[in-house]
Order: structure tokens, then sequence, then C-alpha cells
């Protein structure tokens, strides 16, 4: 059985809403919106971008509805999530729009809808992304992010490292998390020979994340530091691999 999409009024995908106006028209169409909580509003307030998708849906002898997940990300890497349920009252009449702030609240309020029960059952689970703004990977920290994205390639010395694309979008880079990664290389080299691998992450204005790999080691004639940088963590083993082998 087909999904009527149109029942919920999304703007096409060419005309992209800000997250400010995609949460006023969900409160707008809400009629259950004065019951959200203040404080899962006002987190709303600074999100950066915004993802939605329908969820799922169910029609039985002319009464539908459909569920959508909203979902905002935030300046501080975390995101929040309110549910929309979208049904008729009878059949052929108009839809109308709930919201609700967690799965637990939605299946309460599924559960009474008027779906007869001696009727088929038609659940289509579905997932359609509206936008790409994927689940944040890292927990950052606001900080002055470009600043330390420009310091970080300052101090690289390897000819391949980061080109001017990315200096770009790192300009717009407003909160960041540092991390080690260990592993490889499996050679250990020279007696002495030291070698750190760290990832630093960094999240743009447009929500995107973007991560630089630093390489630090002693693998250099006379036995200095070294800072390496490359944007993906193959390359970054790599050049840690060659290095060590080059000592043995």
């Amino acid at each position: 059985m087909s999904v009527p999409y149109e029942t919920a009024a999304y703007e096409p995908a060419e005309s992209p809403e800000s997250p400010e106006e995609h949460l006023a028209r969900l409160l707008g169409r809400a009629l259950n919106s004065f019951e959200l909580p203040d404080e899962a509003i006002r987190r709303l307030d600074c999100a950066l971008a915004h993802d939605s998708s329908l969820h799922s849906a169910h029609h039985s002898a002319g009464l539908h509805r459909e569920t959508y997940r909203h979902t905002w990300l935030l300046p501080d890497g975390s995101a929040v999530t309110l549910w929309e349920l979208v049904h008729n009252t009878a059949p052929g009449s108009d839809p109308q729009h709930e919201v609700y702030v967690d799965e637990e609240e939605l299946r309460a309020a599924t559960a009474r809808l008027p779906f007869p029960p001696d009727t088929p059952d038609f659940e289509l689970p579905v997932l359609m992304q509206l936008s790409a703004i994927p689940e944040p990977r890292h927990v950052y920290v606001p900080d002055d992010s470009a600043d330390h994205a420009r310091r970080l390639l300052r101090r690289a010395e390897n000819a391949d490292r980061p080109g001017a694309e990315t200096v770009a979008l790192l300009t717009t880079a407003f909160a960041h998390q540092i991390t080690q990664a260990f592993g490889r290389p499996g050679r250990a080299g020279r007696v002495g020979l030291r070698f750190s691998l760290y990832e630093h992450a960094f999240l743009l204005r447009d929500g995107r994340e973007l991560s630089l790999w630093e390489v630090e080691h002693t693998a250099t004639p006379d036995g200095r530091h070294m800072c390496e940088v490359y944007v993906t963590e193959d390359a970054a083993r790599d050049a840690m691999e060659r290095r060590a082998a080059r000592q043995s």
C-alpha cells in the first residue's frame, strides 16, 4: 500500500529550511506544542543543523498515521530529537499533528488512535533521509578551535599535509576534541624511537565533522620530535610505518 508522503508539509530538498524555521513550523502545526518542556525548546534555540526522517506509516480502513523523527545538532555535539505523529480521526478527514519528546510518549499517543481492531494492519517502516546530518562521533568542547587548527597545521612538517581546501573548511570550526589513537605500527625500530598518533576532531558551523590526524615521532636523524599531519587515519598510520621501517 502506498504511503501518502504529502500528509506532512515538508519543504522540498531544493528549498532547505534553517533549524529555527523547521522547529517553528513543526511547533506551529502541532496541536499539543504547548505541552512540550520549556527546557527542550530552549536547547534548540542554538541548533546548527537538522534532519528529518519518516519513521513508520500505518493504514487501515481509511485511517492513516505516520510518525516522523526530527533531530537537531547542537553546538556541543549532542543531538535533540522530537517525534511527530500525523494522523486523521476519520476516513477522509484532515490530518492532525502532535509532537512528543520521546518514543514512550509517542507510543502512548499512538495507542489511543481509533484504528479498527478487526481490520488488517499495514505497518510500513520507512527511513527517508531529508538531509545528511549524521550523529556526531565525538563530545566536543566549544573553544577557539579555528586557531587550534591553524597552529596544528603550522607545526606540521610533512610535504603532503592538508591543503588549502581543508584549511578553508577549518576556519569555520568552533569546537573540537583531541584523542589519542593506538595500534600500528608493529615495527619497534631503533631503541628510543617513539610514535604517537592523535585525532583532532573539529565540529564545523554547518554541522559537519572533520578530523586531522597528527603523528608525533622521534624518527629523525638527531632524534628530535617531529610533527606530521594527515587528513585520514590510514595515511597517518602508513607514514608511521614508513618512518619506522627506515629506522629499523
